[in-house]
Parts: structure tokens; sequence; C-alpha cells
């Protein structure tokens, strides 16, 4: 797992319905919570609810706790009727309501499980011994190497489909000699890595598996995801294999660096369920059981989990493992700037209104598409001693598409455009606006 706590770059920015459904956990969540003082909950009835009309104090029973299976036991009491009128509100039972979530990661667990690997990459060192720093005391003991072979890196990953592909992370089986890939009934099959994204953190291996013995997932979109909603994390953290842990999305639209190259990785997804060394590759699933990202990466100061996780959103997944299956790479856009989001401080200076927001182009590269375009940078300037980037074009769309900071930016490159497309930038510049055309180039492969 990815440790983002040495890297200098602060983070840059970005209804649940569904009655008592899986989508409806958190306020049933909500509603135990609050049964604990006061021996039930009272919510409004509700058409997504499922429950009959009840007449006074009858017991009602709610369908669709468990996705269309009526949940066993009393699930609501339906309490007396306003004396206006008004559908008479709805006791939920705060063991059912537990029961529900209960079952619901039960379900996403063993639904999965068929679909979710133990990656073990090793590495030949040609001693009797690894070198410090490089052992793996986690492995079992049954799993023991060729002399001079020797585990150094434990990771995870899921099935892509049935032809035998498998995604995981680029810095799960970088720098590889050996690769095995163990499923969750321990079949062991040796992998070939079919190719590797560092800009993603993305890789694809192929296995040859016996017929009928892998189960791909259920891929999701992640562009649907919102925060607050339930995720559940599988894979094998150091060295536990196939644990599952879960929390909730706590953060849309991240942009992190990917850890293995200059560039940054848009739209992540952030979960506070916990992720450490060893879930790297594995799948991070919605209520559904569907997967929405690939966990890359955390925040800590200490190695372990602090509640901040990352994952590479699944549709990024839906765009770089189809060429690393055909070529082996996935080559993106290349606009060539670098820059950051306009802030209120740099927009005065620059005599725009306070509020202006876009991208500052801070440095165009020489000879890339921005440079040819005919792009302007900022130039550096002392402000009450600090050196602060002033003047050049600030993007503030792309293709009629808004441009509130460079994430804009990197997301819109990144999910919306490829290599050789032509793209109309409007800037900011000189007190005027202008439109400029770039032809996309392809983003080198390192700088």
């Amino acid at each position: 797992m990815g440790n983002l706590a040495a890297l200098p770059r602060p983070l840059l920015k970005y209804p649940l319905g569904g009655g008592l459904r899986r989508g409806g956990l958190l306020l049933a969540l909500a509603a135990a919570i609050v049964s604990m003082l006061t021996g039930c909950v009272s919510l409004p009835a509700s058409p997504s609810l499922e429950a009959a009309p009840a007449a006074q104090g009858e017991t009602v029973a709610i369908v669709g706790v468990t996705d269309g299976a009526t949940a066993a036991g009393t699930a609501a009491q339906a309490a007396p009727a306003a004396g206006d009128g008004t559908p008479p509100p709805l006791l939920l039972d705060p063991v059912m309501v537990v029961a529900a979530h209960e079952q619901v990661l039960k379900d996403i667990y063993e639904n999965a499980l068929p679909s979710v690997v133990f990656i073990k990459v090793t590495r030949n060192f040609g001693e009797p011994n690894p070198p410090p720093g490089q052992e793996m005391p986690d492995l079992p003991d049954s799993r023991r190497f060729p002399e001079g072979l020797f585990p150094v890196t434990a990771g995870s990953g899921f099935v892509w489909d049935d032809a035998g592909h498998i995604v995981t992370n680029h810095h799960v089986v970088e720098g590889n000699d050996a690769v095995t890939v163990i499923l969750a009934d321990d079949t062991e099959l040796t992998a070939e890595v079919l190719g590797s994204d560092p800009d993603s953190d993305l890789a694809l291996l192929k296995v040859d598996p016996p017929p009928g013995r892998l189960t791909p997932v259920t891929l999701g979109d992640s562009d649907a995801v919102a925060v607050g909603q339930v995720a559940a994390a599988l894979g094998n953290p150091f060295g536990h294999e196939f644990s599952i842990t879960s929390g909730i999305i706590s953060g849309v639209g991240r942009t992190i660096r990917s850890g293995n190259s200059p560039f940054s990785i848009p739209e992540v997804l952030q979960t506070d369920a916990s992720l450490n060394p060893g879930n790297s590759g594995g799948p991070l699933l919605d209520r559904q059981g569907q997967v929405i990202g690939v966990n890359t990466q955390i925040i800590s100061r200490t190695g372990a989990n602090s509640g901040i996780g990352f994952a590479v959103p699944i549709n990024i997944a839906k765009q770089v493992i189809p060429a690393l299956r055909e070529t082996g790479k996935f080559e993106y856009a290349w606009l060539g700037i670098s820059g950051g989001s306009l802030n209120p401080a740099i927009a005065e200076l620059m005599e725009l209104p306070r509020d202006t927001r876009g991208a500052l182009v801070i440095e165009v590269l020489p000879d890339s598409p921005a440079a040819q375009a005919g792009l302007r940078a900022s130039s550096p300037e002392m402000v009450e001693g600090q050196q602060m980037p002033v003047g050049g074009d600030v993007i503030v769309s792309i293709d009629d598409s808004p441009v509130r900071g460079i994430d804009d930016v990197i997301a819109y490159l990144v999910t919306r455009t490829r290599p050789e497309q032509k793209v109309t930038l409007e800037v900011l510049r000189e007190g005027g606006r202008a439109e400029v055309e770039v032809t996309l180039g392809v983003r080198p492969g390192a700088l």
C-alpha cells in the first residue's frame, strides 16, 4: 500500500435513496443509534419502505431488508395515526436494523470472495537470505521458496474476466522475478505481467486456470459514487488473506500523485474503510458488491491505517485495462504544462476579481503541445518575502467544460481525451479572454 506521508504536495480539491434496502442502510444505522437511547425509532412512513398499510398497532413486515427477502421477526410497527389523518410513522426494531447491516456485509464478502486473489511477488537475490528490510514474516510457513528466491511483496487483486486476467497495482508487481496468484480456494497459479501503467498505478496479469475456476467481479460506476455511501475493501492486509474491512466513502474527486511517476491520478475515491500494506490492488466495493475502485494508497505517519485511504476509480481502470491487455501500455493525452489552482491572493495580484476560479499555467514545457499552441506561463515575483507565480494564462474552460482549478484540467485530460485530439482552451489573458486550440500529444514516459 503506497504511503503519501512523505509527499510534500497537498491534496487538491473536488442521494442516497432506497428505503431499507442496502441503499438506505445509513439511515437505518442512524436510527439504530438513536434507538439505543429511546428504545425505538420513529420515522415517517414512506413508499420506499415497501410497507403495506397497517391499522393502528398492527405489525407490518418490511420487504427488501436483504434485497427481496422479508426480514425474519418483527421489522416495524405502525404507531397510532395522527388526528389529522397523517400516515402513521414506522417504529424500527434496532436489532433488525443491525442485522440488515450485518447481512449486507456478509453478502458483499461471500459474493466477492471468489473474485479476490492474493498476489505473491518474489525476487531472486541469489543469496540464502533476503536483504535487510525485505523479509516478509507474515506469509504462512507452508509457502516457502527455493534458496535465493524470496517474497518481497504481498498484495491483492481481483479477477477482471473469465479469460484469466487479474487486475492489481503497478507498485505490487513492479520489479518482480516471479508472480503467483492465489485464489480463495488455495489454488496457486503462476502469473504473467501483461502490462503495467505507473501513472494510474494499475497492472494486468494473466493466469491459466482450470476451466470454470475464475469468477469475474461486477464492475460499478465510480462517477456515480457519493460521499457517505457504504464501502467495503477486500484484500490481504499484512498477509492476513482474504480479509474484509468496511466504512464509508469519505471523499470523491480527489487528485493524488500515483507515487510511481510525476503525474497525478484524478477522480480518486477516499474511504475510511481500513486499508493496510497488503490491501494494495484489491477491490473497493459498494453495497451491491460492485467494484468501484482499486485500493492503492493510504495517508499515514506510521505506515498503518489512519482512516484515510484512496482507490483508483474503476472508470479509469475501464480505460486503462483494455489497453494493457492489447498492447501492454496505456497512452495518455498530454498538454505539457504544470500549474496550480488560482487562489484569491494571486487573482488580486493579477488584477482579477478575488473570486475568479481557474487553473493558472505556471510552466509550459518546451516543445510540448501547449508550447506549440502558444500558451503563456506565469512569472515568479517576490510578494512580501514569498515567491509567487503571477501573470500567465488562467484556463477557465476546456471544450466549454468549466475549469475551477488544476484538478479539473487533469481529470478532463485523463478521462475525456486521447492523443492527437484537438481541444479548445478558454483562458484569461492580459485582462481579456482568448481561445487557444491545442492538438494534444502523447504523455512522455518520464520527465
